[in-house]
């Protein structure tokens, strides 16, 4: 067991039966009043934040967190698997530790994987950009580039995202995983 003044930013921990990645970490000493610890927590499992206050002396259930590199080969029901680069050990994993960005990755991108003693994955993380190549979308009209209108496009994913008129089947694009944005077209 670690006390509260042993955390840092980005830290693990298992904070009321769940586990937590601490997001913020400040020493309060306010006036005449005794210093407390104001931590900003967010659960791996759902998302939300949570803030709570610590006294300097008080214990926290530390994790040890191992993270490693791996390659995404393919889908199978609601996991994903991913081989280790090193060992070529294949794991299923989870497709809700990715989030959102499950739906922008294609085969053949490296995740970082976050293991909980080794054994059980409790985060992945997709790079910040990949770039798709577009399946299907509406021709734009020549020269109607002036403002800054999207059209809906399919990429070779299947996910469904918005790009700008100039954008037309065929091209090579770049969209951030995080939010499924475009970003630009590659050459």
């Amino acid at each position: 067991m670690a006390t509260v003044s042993d955390l840092s930013k980005g830290n693990y921990i298992r904070y009321n039966g769940e586990i937590v990645q601490v997001e913020e970490l400040q020493h309060r000493t306010p006036g005449n009043l005794r210093a407390f610890y104001q931590v900003k927590m967010r659960s791996v499992r759902t998302g939300k934040t949570v803030e709570n206050r610590f006294r300097p002396g008080d214990s926290v259930d530390q994790l040890r967190v191992e993270t490693k590199e791996y390659n995404y080969l393919y889908q199978d029901g609601n996991s994903l698997v991913v081989m280790d680069n090193e060992t070529f050990e294949q794991i299923y994993i989870d497709k809700v530790l990715l989030g959102e960005s499950v739906n922008f990755i294609k085969e053949g991108v490296t995740l970082l994987i976050a293991f909980e003693n080794g054994v059980n994955p409790i985060t992945a993380e997709a790079p910040a950009h990949v770039e798709v190549d577009v399946t299907y979308t509406e021709p734009g009209v020549q020269g109607d580039t002036a403002t800054r209108t999207l059209k809906p496009a399919t990429i070779e994913t299947g996910a469904e995202i918005k790009v700008p008129l100039f954008v037309n089947t065929g091209d090579r694009i770049k969209v951030k995983t995080s939010t499924g944005e475009y970003v630009e077209r590659v050459k």
